[in-house]
């Protein structure tokens, strides 16, 4: 879908990108209020990891941290959701445009290597991230990778766990995206990946749609 990592690396990277993930898929819905000692507990490590975490998805809009009131969850609405992924559509489809008009051989031999490894991977994420880290890559431009790294953040961890149709469809675009690539045609290498992640920001928001409209569970 774009340069998305699974979760990795440390405790407070770890937390955050959990607490990150449930908000942006609605488990964790706005307004609700979290309790640093319950999430402590749950997640098996010390307070300040978590405090940390919870510091940054502030940074990010996603909670809000205030002394007295505790932590709210803030989180996005299925309208932000699109327009976070539209956001993510542009960058992506410039990457794909630049790639197309940049990549070595070495790189195009290595994305059609990736993309086959997505059709058989177990780890469906993983492979996907890879094949997405390579195009992006490509692209040429160091700026465009830490734009693009900014705004992958607003892709849930879980999401092919959510959307499983989706991955069939992303497989189906590799090929679609391969085949501009190695002709050369730089608008439609643009025009698909643009639509890739504006099919899957829809999928979210008619998700978190859906979700708004179940009772909350007891406690939320």
């Amino acid at each position: 879908m774009s340069d998305f990592k699974p979760i990795g690396g440390t405790v407070r990277a770890r937390a955050a990108g959990e607490l990150r993930d449930r908000i942006l898929t609605g488990r964790l819905r706005r307004g609700s209020r979290l309790d640093l000692d319950e999430i402590t507990r749950e997640f098996g490590t010390s307070r300040t990891p978590v405090r940390e975490a919870l510091l940054e998805l502030s940074y990010e809009g996603l909670v809000e941290v205030t002394p007295r009131s505790g932590i709210t969850v803030l989180g996005i609405t299925p309208g932000d959701a699109v327009d976070n992924f539209a956001v993510l559509a542009t960058l992506s489809g410039k990457a794909a445009e630049w790639a197309t008009q940049r990549i070595s051989r070495p790189e195009l031999e290595e994305l059609h290597a990736l993309a086959r490894a997505v059709e058989a991977a177990d780890d469906v994420v993983a492979a996907n991230w890879s094949f997405h880290r390579a195009l992006n890559r490509a692209s040429g431009s160091p700026l465009l990778l830490t734009y693009l790294r900014q705004a992958v953040r607003v892709v849930p961890a879980s999401y092919f766990e959510l959307f499983p149709e989706q991955v069939r469809r992303s497989r189906d675009d590799h090929a679609g995206l391969l085949e501009a690539i190695d002709r050369g045609d730089a608008p439609t290498a643009r025009a698909l990946t643009e639509a890739h992640v504006l099919d899957a920001g829809a999928a979210l928001g008619d998700w978190l749609t859906a979700r708004e409209t179940e009772p909350a569970p007891p406690g939320a």
